[in-house]
């Protein structure tokens, strides 16, 4: 698996991280989940970005991460869920990344995140100062940032965040001069949804799933391809954009993780059909309704 450097800060990471949403809930047992684990890592993947917010997720990493820590980089976001105190606090901050470090079996967490933080909480609630004060103290590695839109513009202007985590895929491509930026001024840059909740499994417009503005720029933007061609296509895209550290794959299929890990192996997207993407993006955005 090709690896990267993560901004100015030291680490490296896989062109393909793995989005450990999908482990969270009680559908799946502790022995599944670490089989799906154990082959995130035995596929060359070694970033795992988790949150507060994903259920038994962390939980679940740190029981299988015992023995593998220095096989593993691990991403968590916090800012909310701690019982009796306030969300979007300095003291939620302080305590989430106590009870990150105890989930996950880990004294220092390689990279945390604000998640989805507002402008007006960046700028007044003491939440970064409290992220910052845990990076002083050894507790997490890289202090960073996970949202969208004014919120990311907002996180960017602080300076102090060593890495960002936003959205970039074929049918949201508005953050390609952040990546830039980021790139530029040594940030480490973690893209979501890079395959845009895969939009191409619907038929028919999928009114009221996450997926549906993208479903209709993909058919705004006409370009036409089978599924089985989409999702290399979608990999390769946001991968190897320019300026990108990693991308995160969420799923909970080997199988699944396995045609996202051949798409990252085989390189990136033809030239061509990179440009042909960019342009009808940029042809229609006009028409384009906001995405969260």
């Amino acid at each position: 698996m090709l690896k990267r450097s993560f901004g100015n800060t030291g680490i490296s990471v896989s062109a393909l991280g793995f989005g450990a949403g999908h482990i969270g809930g009680e559908d799946k047992s502790d022995s599944e989940v670490f089989r799906l684990l154990d082959a995130v890592i035995d596929s060359g993947i070694n970033l795992i970005d988790t949150a507060r917010g994903y259920g038994l997720s962390e939980e679940r990493i740190g029981k299988w991460i015992r023995g593998k820590k220095n096989e593993v980089i691990i991403s968590t976001k916090v800012g909310y869920g701690i019982e009796g105190i306030e969300d979007w606090t300095y003291e939620c901050i302080i305590k989430g990344v106590e009870a990150a470090r105890g989930f996950l079996s880990r004294d220092t967490i390689d990279i945390v995140h604000l998640h989805s933080c507002s402008s007006l909480i960046l700028q007044n609630n003491g939440v970064v100062e409290a992220l910052l004060k845990c990076k002083e103290e050894g507790k997490i590695g890289c202090a960073a940032y996970s949202g969208e839109n004014e919120d990311l513009q907002t996180a960017m202007s602080f300076g102090c965040f060593d890495s960002f985590q936003f959205s970039y895929n074929l049918f949201d491509q508005n953050n390609y001069e952040s990546i830039n930026h980021l790139s530029l001024s040594g940030r480490g840059v973690i893209i979501k949804r890079p395959i845009a909740n895969a939009p191409w499994r619907f038929k028919t417009q999928p009114f009221g799933n996450y997926c549906e503005e993208y479903w209709l720029r993909m058919k705004k933007m006409g370009v036409e391809m089978t599924e089985d061609e989409y999702l290399p296509a979608a990999v390769k895209f946001s991968a190897f954009a320019s300026g990108v550290s990693t991308i995160i794959a969420g799923t909970g299929s080997v199988d699944h993780l396995m045609s996202i890990v051949k798409a990252i192996e085989e390189g990136d997207l033809e030239a061509e059909l990179r440009e042909r993407f960019i342009h009808c993006f940029n042809h229609h955005q006009d028409d384009w309704r906001p995405q969260i």
